[in-house]
């Protein structure tokens, strides 16, 4: 049994083109051959990422009871940037 597949004209960038003919030619493999492997590369790593969502690590820290009463959130920037004027201010 044959299986013919799609013949179709892309058109790519020289140098591109120059790679992967090289490319292909080093590996033993025709030029079809690698543009398929590439292209199902891609659909396969570009499918199976949106199936799995993005999670943010927990960079939280261990220690430490959070916002303290008495200081303002202008003054913990203030501390943090070593804001003596703005500091001066409060």
């Amino acid at each position: 049994m044959v299986v013919w597949g799609m013949k179709t004209t892309v058109e790519i960038a020289d140098s591109l083109f120059n790679q992967a003919k090289e490319l292909a030619h080093k590996e033993g493999l025709s030029f079809r051959i690698l543009v398929e492997e590439g292209l199902r590369t891609v659909i396969q790593a570009r499918t199976s990422n949106q199936s799995k969502p993005f999670r943010l690590r927990d960079g939280s820290f261990k220690v430490g009871q959070g916002l303290q009463p008495g200081i303002e959130w202008t003054q913990l920037n203030a501390l943090a940037y070593d804001d003596e004027a703005e500091l001066r201010q409060r």
